[in-house]
């Protein structure tokens, strides 16, 4: 099975106007009506499913809930249905012996620069970071992504990763949108979008900004000027809105769309101090913040978090590697978890998304070894329900709730194991790999190599 392939037809631009009244009575709906919010849409279309029943599993439901000896249904790229071992498997039903191995939803992750800096890892495909200035909300990062990037198909098969968010880097205060994709073949990007997702938009405070632009001579090149920078950008947002947001102008459209709270702002933040800052940012300019990236300081504000509804997406232990991430822990996860707080293990890497399931188990065995004992099924959690409900996706997918997408991991073995694997993904219950079937072990067309010589041109 060649790993892209063609997708179906296209679902139908959505047009969205506003229907909010600006101050001293100009009609936004008018001002906008010629606005097509969604100008990229998904066409991503489901591939073929079977009716599967996997039977004797134990039974992470990403919500939090473990079921020994468990069964999970699922049909037309829903579930159907999770319980005991005694729940009625209809007519029809492709029976899996699941016996001894697990199931989880499929592994989701938050923060991935794939296809924005595939492999090979060569200039001609560094797409990340429009480091033109300090802040480029204009930018969507699904104009950069490549589909045929290998990394795609190694996340899949290697880490049962069945959806990830791909970022703007982190070189601009405001990096862009990010943009939600399903992992399956796909000739474009919007082959592979995620229907349904909200956008995010990409901050980042700290080193990289001031170092990035402060080295050419120009602000920011501290960390007041960050924020000075960040505060006039959302204050020409403002104005532009008050204003009748007339004209097109793709930064202020972006920004207007986190104020308006329908796109989530994803915020590259090490420091705790720093990520108070940008909380305070947030209300002066009246947005919310979905989830700090990185955050190894996170565990110094847990209750901070918690309070405002903040997820945390961390790595299990990096740090040290520059000064602002000198104070991270590996308990940082653990400390969060036990403080009520929403952990996410996230990746940043083309080689960390393959193994999220291993960061957690060392995330978990950190707060294990501090005296914080967290059940395998709440860790679970920290890879599916919590990176989807920070996406905004978690009314679609992340646990194995009925009705949600059919998005399944069947590991071989336990997934907080060293020594386990995925050995079957479906993706809205399609099988899209099989660890016993060479043919559904998925290949990139750019793996396939060139042409030699002589062959057809």
């Amino acid at each position: 099975m060649r790993f892209w392939r063609t997708t179906c037809a296209a679902l139908g631009a959505l047009t969205l106007a506003a229907c909010a009244t600006a101050p001293g009575g100009t009609d936004t709906a008018s001002a906008n009506s010629a606005i097509d919010k969604n100008p990229y849409p998904s066409t991503y279309k489901a591939y073929p499913g079977a009716a599967t029943a996997l039977v004797g599993a134990t039974v992470f439901d990403g919500a939090g809930g473990r079921i020994d000896n468990g069964t999970v249904l699922f049909a037309d790229g829903k579930i159907v249905g999770v319980g005991s071992a005694d729940l009625a498997i209809p007519a029809g039903y492709t029976r899996v012996d699941a016996t001894g191995k697990f199931v989880t939803p499929g592994i989701i992750d938050i923060h991935s620069h794939l296809g924005v800096y595939p492999s090979p890892s060569v200039e001609a495909q560094s797409d990340g970071n429009e480091a033109t200035a300090p802040t480029t909300p204009d930018v969507w990062a699904e104009h950069s992504v490549w589909p045929q990037d290998p990394g795609f198909s190694r996340a899949l098969a290697n880490g049962g990763v069945t959806a990830l968010q791909i970022l703007p880097g982190s070189a601009n205060l405001v990096g862009g949108r990010s943009v939600t994709l399903k992992n399956v073949p796909a000739r474009t990007v919007q082959g592979m979008k995620f229907p349904g997702a909200p956008y995010g938009m990409k901050m980042a405070c700290g080193e990289n900004p001031k170092r990035v632009y402060g080295g050419r001579g120009r602000m920011p090149s501290t960390r007041m000027g960050n924020m000075a920078v960040d505060r006039q950008t959302f204050l020409d947002a403002k104005k532009w809105m008050a204003e009748g947001r007339k004209g097109r102008d793709l930064a202020n459209e972006t920004l207007a769309g986190v104020i308006d709270g329908e796109i989530l702002v994803q915020n590259h933040c090490y420091r705790a101090d720093e990520m108070a800052f940008m909380i305070d940012l947030s209300r002066e300019m009246g947005y919310k913040i979905s989830a700090f990236h990185h955050a190894v300081e996170s565990y110094k504000i847990a209750d901070l978090l918690r309070e405002n509804g903040i997820c945390s997406a961390i790595w299990a232990d990096w740090y040290g590697f520059k000064m602002e991430s000198y104070d991270g822990i590996p308990e940082n996860a653990a400390f969060l978890q036990n403080a009520g707080a929403c952990v996410i293990i996230h990746s940043d890497d083309e080689n960390g998304i393959q193994r999220l399931n291993q960061e957690a188990a060392k995330a978990q065995a950190a707060g294990r070894r501090a005296g914080i004992i967290i059940p395998d099924e709440q860790v679970i959690r920290w890879l599916t329900l919590n990176p989807a409900h920070a996406m905004g996706i978690d009314e679609m997918t992340g646990s194995l709730a009925s009705g949600k997408m059919a998005d399944v991991v069947l590991w071989n073995g336990d997934p907080l194991s060293v020594y386990s694997r995925p050995e079957k993904v479906w993706i809205d219950g399609a099988l899209m790999y099989d660890s016993d079937n060479r043919k559904m072990r998925p290949v990139s067309d750019f793996e396939l190599g060139q042409p030699g010589e002589g062959d057809v041109k």
